[in-house]
């Protein structure tokens, strides 16, 4: 979080406090990219190298993307629902629907639970319809104010500029404060704020456009808290695999006997691979690999890192064969009771988020003619897909026929909404 006095902008957005903040942000990058690589399978090289010759696999397992794929799911994989009956609710929701902010929501879900914060950016398209896309975290920030209230002052995105073929020719930057947005253009990021901008304009949504989506209150990636973990692992298995690879070619020690180039020229080496057999003069005379013991506990190791690395991620193993033993309703909720925690923080802090972006949709839909929206009157509802035992629910509410109306029992139904006619799941 990148927090600056408001009295740093009496003077307006000037370039030393645009600098500042943008070189505040570059220097947290390394761990964003670190995380970007974990998700995509880039094996960090650590450790002592190999020598030359030698097998050096460096394996990447896809925990980072099993962790993020199955906790951003959990939150956002059913689209968020918006409720209220006042005036201007219709026109939102029609506004929401042409803007995709479901699929939009599904991609600063992911985001938050890699990087541990989500950037939406809003803006018009040429039929000046408000819209929202996801951009990545690494070149956008918000600026924050810095006392109890946290206001955002303004939003920063910047990118580089490419040339027909792809290679950088320069960078712009767009700075979105609560009316205007700002470019800027130069050869370099040092050299991006050194000048006025280029280009001024208006956007029309009452509010800094740009939006963070914090996956926690530290900003923290649900990932980060294992990456030592995956790392680990990484490192086991690889050189599990090299030395399986490297027993192909282990010496062979031969001991109380002499081997010769036989009456058909051929080498010791030759004759052991293509007759597969070794002719000793006696039995004190033997024969032996030289092999690196595998150790008892490889295996005990690696099953123990791999359940840290499920258990201090709060994401449940669902390919366990005892995950699923206990078919129980009650049972399986405790068993995602972790993930259900972790999504419930998260929950809260995506809900701050949308309520910012419904202000600004609201503000521009305003503007535009359209019917003011009661902010406050709106129910941001969140959906969790959890599997359900229908059989269970059937046997309550036969119990229960005759002591409870019939309207509250078919609710219970895991495939019935309260009116009993539609699909429900679980909502928050």
């Amino acid at each position: 979080m990148i927090t600056r006095d408001r009295a740093c902008l009496r003077n307006g957005l000037t370039g030393k406090l645009l600098q500042g903040c943008l070189n505040e942000h570059l220097r947290g990058t390394e761990r964003l990219n670190r995380l970007r690589d974990a998700y995509l399978l880039h094996p960090r090289r650590t450790g002592r190298g190999r020598a030359e010759g030698l097998p050096d696999h460096h394996l990447a397992h896809a925990f980072a993307r099993y962790i993020v794929t199955i906790a951003s799911s959990y939150l956002a994989g059913s689209a968020v629902s918006y409720h209220g009956d006042g005036p201007g609710m219709a026109e939102l929701k029609c506004a929401y629907r042409l803007a995709n902010v479901a699929g939009v929501d599904m991609e600063l879900a992911r985001q938050a639970s890699l990087y541990g914060r989500g950037v939406e950016i809003i803006y018009t398209d040429a039929h000046a319809r408000p819209r929202s896309a996801a951009i990545d975290p690494r070149s956008a920030f918000v600026v924050y104010a810095d006392d109890v209230s946290a206001d955002p002052l303004f939003g920063l995105h910047f990118h580089p500029i490419g040339d027909e073929n792809g290679t950088p020719r320069g960078y712009e930057a767009h700075v979105y404060t609560s009316q205007e947005r700002l470019t800027y253009r130069a050869a370099d990021y040092a050299s991006l704020f050194r000048s006025p901008p280029v280009e001024t304009a208006p956007h029309y949504f009452g509010r800094v456009p740009l939006i963070e989506y914090w996956n926690n209150e530290d900003e923290g990636s649900d990932v980060e808290c294992v990456l030592s973990l995956i790392e680990a692992y990484d490192a086991l298995q690889s050189a599990r695999v090299n030395d399986q690879e490297q027993l192909v070619d282990a010496l062979l020690i031969v001991y109380g006997a002499r081997l010769e180039t036989d009456d058909r020229g051929r080498t010791p080496a030759q004759q052991l691979r293509q007759d597969k057999l070794l002719y000793l003069p006696d039995r004190e005379a033997g024969a032996q690999y030289l092999v690196k013991e595998s150790g008892q506990g490889a295996e005990e190791l690696r099953a123990a890192i791999e359940k840290d690395i499920h258990k201090f991620s709060m994401i449940p193993d669902l390919s366990d064969e005892q995950f699923a033993g206990n078919s129980s309703g009650v049972a399986m909720k405790y068993k995602l009771l972790g993930l259900d925690q972790l999504t419930s923080l998260k929950e809260r802090w995506f809900r701050e988020a949308l309520k910012e972006r419904l202000r600004c949709y609201a503000h521009f839909l305003c503007v535009k003619g359209g019917r003011a929206v009661d902010e406050a009157a709106v129910r941001i509802t969140f959906t969790r897909t959890l599997p359900e035992s229908a059989l269970e629910a059937a046997q309550m509410v036969k119990t229960l026929e005759g002591m409870v109306p019939d309207q509250v029992l078919l609710s219970q139904l895991p495939f019935l909404d309260g009116e009993g006619d539609q699909p429900q799941q679980n909502r928050r």
